[in-house]
């Protein structure tokens, strides 16, 4: 058969089956029925390429069929046909058969059941027709099915199981926390001792060995690049390890970001957590200024933006609010963390915005007010405040930043046409009824006649009054302004005397408040002093008075009678005001003093003023004021030269020109006046006049330098210095570029709130400008395009690489492109993850913003700035990211529909606490165990019999969850509940110390031991429950086992017997043993319990059956035994035996004790231990009823901290506090009898008790001695106290130390030395027993224990 003859039967038998599967009669073997619809087009070229081949017996084939978008396996099903790419020629090449399909068509066709496209993966290299496609490679083309088994490892996924954090519900647990990270430089200039730098090996097992972790690392020569490996047992050691690494291996930088003044309080957060916070995690010192030093005072001339060096404060444009420099420094990477979380506080307390509507005219103020419900509507919902400075006539508008920017709007709209719409007339009045047309009497006439009253300002001359309006209001309003003018009676009463006299009475009435004290005593009258502007004219000062005659009258009255009283009672003195701050800060005792002594008030101006007069007033209104004029004259000769003098001893003032050219004015004053207010500092003392304020009518080229002579020098001195570096930063920053790009690209650019150019200006150190340029065809009202200029100056190489990070961006938002993916919304929050990471490490690793919809809305879209339905997920970005981004995300998706799987089923609601365990440990076990996601639903109000339980996961851990949650249940279904009866008294004895007597009768049962199995089987009711009822659940077996055994105990309880027995008190101890040895040997050898007076329960037992026989007993000296009666019996018998006989009656006597000494003398009981060791006893009378110990005083050193310093480790932690003693001591004396054997033993005692009153007297002090800790304690006690013995031998203290705190207690001496005003002045040291204890037990404190030894090789 010829070659021809066979290619035409194979011809003929492929084109039978190409068209049986064509038209779907024949199934395609291996492939699905949409997959097959899209292979099946290419198959003609594919034989017919193949045919040509066969004809002409090529033996090499080098093309490849590609097409774009469809899996590899496909690929490796259609190249398979060909020959082994072994055997190629690299000489023979033939070009390859490339059909475009594109993926979006694809997904679109397979509704998300396709492989991510080939080609959009970001780390891959575009393909051409110049490159050969590698259809056998593994990671070029992710298999779907191989044809012949793979021997080489195989890459794998993306979304494999072991890359890194996957997009899954759950995530596998590994014994070993694994982190790499890579330093492009690395410092070690700081890591070395002695100026020596260590080496990257010190560094490395330093770490090591500090936290436990393996560190691995390598170094590219080429590229200078060190990359760590470091493995840890736990998250929380590999953390720091990789924290000391980055602190040790990188560079200190310092970086200073601006946040806007609104965020600084949410940066500090409450009491500076958030701001510790920041610190903790990064180990960057985060500096922010104090919020004194960012103030801008008033007068002085201290502060200004211009050359005239006035302080006031810089306008604001409309969105722009004053940012305060924040300064981190630390390592690098970790100084940009903690910028990182620093930038994220800001941007989410930056969704307000106040805006100003500035220069309103004052004729159109009064109009605007009048609106303003109607700008709150414009507001349409958003929350916002309107505020009106009349004085500045400016709206602040602050709130919500939509709502604001359209008030404003409105607003602005609304002056405009009150501007253009209102007529004036002009009148003349008196300048005394103007004050009946200003504040409420405008309102007034405003909402009478709808105009507007405007008149000069009462420190002008001019008596003209402007009513403005609509012209038809115009009458009606001149009507009212008529009517308001004459409504009232006005009276001009002028202060008597000179101007300076005038101007000292005024000054006294300002310092004690009298116009307060007029509207009080006559609330009718309105009373207008002068202004302080007009104070400081030399004319006549009036005091305006509105109001019913009678009222006005009253007042006249009584301010003829105060002035009757200041005339010959006042004089000025002259005294450089720069003194004043001195004077009052350094003798404000002494000025007080004049006062009290001679009467006279010291009235100093305001330091903004600068006036130098200062007013010396006899004050009439003291009880101790003198009506005579010589007594009045004396006493202000005094005052005035002891103020005289005290102004010489505080003057040592200069005054110094410096030559400064005004272009570096600027430069000296500073940005809102910091550099200014730096140079003068916190005392003020300085008077710093720039340009024309230093009254220099010849130039401006000076700044004027006024106060103390040594301030003044140093002030210059700072002054040139700031000048020097001014010109040389001007020769470094003399460079300036400027270049144009689309306006649309200049939000990014700047970014939010300015981020963009302040990360240039805080990198490169450049300033960025953007000006809106527009750019139209002329005789065209049609745009052509919108252009910006960006204006960058700077050092000239900054300046240039600034520019290129621009034109780079600009480029990369050129490059733009978004994609809205298909995904349901049930797999979302899988691929956010927590808190959003796997989303953020999409996002970071292609450069893309990745948009999932919020909380969906009735219309079906998510609350999202783009509009986005709830199963869209919006990718923005470069081309390749949002590609690369695409892929990964739709392969997640295939993970998640394979791993997310939901069953739920039912169990009966009685066994949910069994499945749940005790604190959730049995469901938290199954859930460790089988990898699963459970969710059990609460039980229902109506008490369902059974509850839905939800598993998620894999087919695997479902099903492994749900056996053995239904092992559970099942169990629970097999088990039968008995009750016993078992009354209340037994049932402590039945459970147990810790539930050791449950225990032991489950394991007699038979059961195992393991706690968790035990759970349940037995509960007694709980504390208070009136029940007697013990009931037991589990297997029948068991339970009728554990029925039996409880049954039996309790029938043994029943017949035991509680029998009483006499013993004396005093021989309990005896009876007890050292350590209840002797007790715990009598109770076990008859199986009793012997319960003796006072323990827990003695009363709980009930009372004794032989009762009767104790009626003459005393209650403290019967002892219980409770058993069988033959045990109870014979224990009692040998009770008895073991009783001593009582001591033969000896001698008594009576001793009195002052009660406050009682608890001194006793020392917690041991003074009469020690009695009863030579045989004494003592009965008291009478004890305190409570502590003779007085009450601890507050400490007066209030600890001061700030957050931003270190603490200081030098410092002791000790609170030393001393108070008197007996203070609150208990009046009254006992009667203490004493019975020994014989009088030797009385005498003794009754000296000892003398010598102890004597003490007592003796320790008048009492001191708390507080230390950190409780650590040290048992230094300072001593093996059995012995320390504490040696102390109190030593000083003659008594120390008693804390058991519940870190205080001890010392009584004893103190002598000490009182002043005049019974103020403590010196401790005699030497004589102080506590003084003398306290320095001890401090000494003791401090040593650092047992020294530590010294092992030699």
């Amino acid at each position: 058969m010829t070659r021809a003859t066979r290619a035409g039967g194979i011809a003929t038998v492929f084109t039978t089956l190409y068209l049986l599967a064509f038209f779907e009669i024949l199934a395609v073997p291996f492939f699905e029925k949409k997959t097959a619809r899209e292979i099946l087009p290419v198959v003609p070229a594919l034989v017919a390429s193949r045919f040509v081949r066969f004809i002409l017996s090529v033996d090499s084939w080098d093309g490849d069929i590609y097409v774009q978008g469809l899996p590899r396996g496909i690929y490796r099903t259609i190249n398979s046909l060909s020959p082994s790419k072994a055997h190629r020629s690299p000489d023979t090449r033939s070009p390859n058969i490339i059909m475009a399909l594109s993926a979006a068509d694809l997904q679109r066709r397979h509704q998300l059941e396709g492989a991510p496209d080939p080609s959009s993966k970001a780390n891959k290299p575009a393909v051409s027709g110049s490159l050969e496609l590698d259809t056998e490679s593994q990671s070029a083309f992710p298999s779907l099915a191989s044809s012949t088994p793979v021997t080489s490892s195989v890459a794998k996924p993306a979304w494999g199981s072991a890359n890194g954090p996957r997009i899954r519900t759950t995530v596998a647990k590994t014994p070993v926390f694994a982190d790499s990270f890579t330093i492009t430089a690395l410092d070690l200039s700081n890591t070395g001792k002695d100026g020596k730098p260590a080496t990257l090996g010190d560094v490395m097992r330093q770490v090591m060995a500090k936290y436990k972790v393996k560190v691995e690392a390598s170094t590219n020569q080429r590229t200078r690049q060190t990359t760590f490996h470091i493995k840890a047992e736990t998250q929380k050691e590999l953390d720091k390890a990789k924290r000391s690494l980055l602190a040790l291996l990188s560079p200190t930088v310092t970086s200073v970001l601006h946040a806007p003044a609104s965020t600084i309080a949410s940066i500090i957060g409450p009491k500076g957590a958030t701001l510790k916070q920041i610190r903790d995690q990064t180990s960057v010192r985060v500096d922010i200024p104090p919020r004194d030093s960012l103030a801008v005072p008033n007068g002085n001339g201290h502060a200004n933006g211009s050359a005239s060096g006035k302080a006031t404060p810089s306008s604001l444009d409309d969105d722009d609010e004053p940012t305060i420099p924040v300064t981190l420094t630390g390592p690098q990477p970790l100084v940009l963390e903690a910028q990182a979380l620093l930038n994220q506080i800001i941007s989410s307390k930056t969704s307000k915005s106040t805006q100003r509507v500035r220069d309103i005219p004052v004729h159109v103020l009064p109009f605007i007010s009048a609106r303003k419900a109607t700008f709150e509507a414009a507001a349409e919902g958003g929350n916002i405040n309107l505020a009106l400075n009349r004085a500045a006539q400016e709206i602040t508008v602050n709130g919500d930043r939509e709502a604001v920017v359209r008030v404003v709007e409105v607003i602005r709209s609304a002056v405009e046409s009150f501007g253009s719409s209102l007529t004036s007339l002009k009148i003349c009045l008196p300048k005394r009824q103007h004050r009946l047309l200003t504040g409420k009497a405008a309102d007034a006439i405003m909402a009478k006649s709808k105009c507007a009253v405007v008149v000069a300002n009462h420190d002008e001359p001019s008596e003209e009054v402007t009513v403005w309006g609509q012209g038809t209001d115009l009458p009606a309003g001149l009507t009212a302004v008529m009517e308001s003018a004459n409504s009232k009676y006005i009276h001009e009463f002028p202060l008597p005397g000179p101007t300076a006299t005038s101007q000292q009475i005024l000054a006294y009435m300002g310092r004690v408040q009298y116009e307060k004290t007029l509207k009080t005593a006559h609330p009718g009258v309105d009373i207008f002093f002068p202004t302080p502007a007009e104070a400081d004219k030399p004319s006549i000062l009036n005091i305006d008075l509105v109001g019913e005659k009678s009222g006005v009258d009253g007042v006249v009255r009584q301010i003829s009678e105060l002035i009757g009283k200041l005339i010959g009672a006042t004089r000025s003195v002259s005294i450089d005001w720069l003194v004043h701050r001195v004077i009052t800060g350094k003798n404000a005792k002494k000025l007080k003093q004049f006062h009290d002594t001679h009467n006279v008030l010291t009235i100093f101006p305001n330091k903004s003023l600068e006036q130098s007069t200062v007013v010396l007033v006899y004050d009439p209104s003291t009880p101790s004021a003198s009506a005579s004029p010589d007594d009045k004259k004396k006493h202000l000769d005094d005052v005035e030269k002891e103020v005289l003098r005290l102004a010489k001893d505080a003057a040592d003032v200069k005054s110094t020109t410096v030559s400064v050219e005004a272009r570096w004015h600027d430069a000296v004053v500073g940005q809102g006046g910091t550099t200014l207010n730096a140079i003068i500092g916190e005392d003020k003392t300085l008077s710093i006049k720039v340009g024309a304020e230093a009254g220099d009518s010849s130039t401006v080229d000076v700044i004027l330098v006024r106060g103390a002579s040594a301030d003044v020098d140093k002030a210059v001195a700072e002054i040139l210095k700031i000048v020097e570096h001014a010109k040389n930063d001007e020769i470094d920053n003399s460079h300036t570029t400027e270049f144009d790009i689309d306006k649309e690209y200049v939000g990014r650019i700047v970014g939010a709130m300015g981020a963009g150019v302040n990360k240039l200006r805080d990198q490169l150190g450049v300033k960025v400008d953007v000006f809106d340029d527009l750019d139209e065809k002329e005789g065209k009202k049609k745009t052509v395009h919108q252009k910006s200029k960006i204006k960058i100056t700077g050092r000239q190489e900054n300046v240039e690489e600034a520019k290129r990070r621009i034109l780079s961006q600009v480029d990369r938002l050129a490059d733009e492109t978004s994609e809205v993916l298909k995904i349901p919304n049930q797999y979302h929050s899988s691929l956010i993850g927590q808190s959003g990471k796997y989303a953020i490490r999409l996002e970071e690793k292609y450069s893309v913003k990745i948009t999932f919809p919020r909380h969906t809305a009735e219309n079906g879209e998510g609350k999202t700035r783009e509009v986005l339905k709830g199963d869209e997920v919006l990718i923005k970005g470069g081309k390749k990211g949002v590609a690369g981004a695409k892929a990964e995300l739709l392969e997640a998706v295939e993970f998640e529909k394979e791993s997310n799987n939901v069953v739920k089923f039912t169990v009966p609601t009685r066994s949910v606490a069994r499945i749940l365990g005790k604190g959730g440990a049995s469901i938290n076990e199954i859930k460790d165990t089988t990898d699963a996601q459970i969710d059990v639903d609460k039980a229902s109000e109506d008490g369902g019999a059974l509850t839905n339980i939800t598993v998620r996961g894999t087919k695997k851990a479902i099903n492994a969850a749900k056996a053995a949650i239904l092992a559970i249940a099942d169990q629970i279904a097999d088990e039968i509940t008995a009750s016993v009866v078992v009354e209340s008294k037994f049932h402590r004895t039945l459970i147990g110390a810790g539930g050791q007597g449950l225990k032991e009768l489950i394991l007699r049962c038979g059961e195992p031991s393991d706690s968790k199995l035990q759970a349940g089987l037995i509960r007694f009711p709980r504390q208070g429950e009136p029940s007697d009822e013990v009931k037991l659940r589990g297997e029948p077996k068991l339970v009728n086992k554990l029925k039996t055994e409880l049954e039996q105990a309790v029938a043994t309880l029943r017949d035991r017997v509680i029998l009483g027995v006499d013993i004396p008190a005093p021989q309990h101890r005896s009876l007890i043993g050292r350590g209840g040895q002797h007790l715990n040997e009598l109770q076990a050898k008859r199986d009793v319990r012997i319960l003796l007076p006072g323990s827990r329960s003695y009363n709980q037992v009930g009372a004794p059956q032989n009762q009767e026989d104790l009626i003459d007993t005393d209650a403290i000296n019967i002892v219980k035994v409770s058993g069988s009666r033959a045990a109870c019996e014979a224990t009692i018998e040998e009770l008895k035996n073991n009783i001593k006989p009582a001591l033969p009656a000896g001698m008594t006597e009576t001793v009195t004790v002052p009660l406050k000494y009682h608890h001194h003398i006793s020392q917690q009981g041991n003074f009469f231990r020690s009695l009863r060791s030579y045989g004494v006893q003592v009965d008291q009378s009478k004890q305190p009823s409570k502590s003779a110990a007085p009450v601890r005083p507050a400490s007066s050193e209030a600890p001061t901290a700030r957050i931003d310093e270190a603490e200081d480790e030098s410092t002791p932690k000790i609170l030393w506090q001393v108070a008197l003693n007996y203070q609150n001591g208990e009046d009254g004396d006992a009667i203490w009898t004493l019975r020994a054997r014989d009088q030797a033993a009385l005498e003794r005692a009754q000296k000892q008790i003398k010598e102890a009153i004597d003490n007592a007297e003796l320790a008048s002090h009492i001191g708390y001695l507080t230390l950190a800790d409780r650590s040290v304690f048992p230094r300072i006690v001593g093996t059995k106290g012995a320390n504490v013995a040696r102390l109190r031998a030593e000083t003659g203290a008594d120390i008693i130390v804390g058991r519940e705190d870190n205080t001890i207690v010392i009584t004893g001496k103190l002598l000490v030395n009182f002043n005049f005003e019974m103020k403590l002045t010196q401790i005699e040291g030497s004589e102080s027993s506590i003084l003398a204890a306290k320095d001890s037990i401090v000494n003791i404190a401090s040593t650092s224990g047992r020294p530590q030894r010294r092992y030699q090789d």
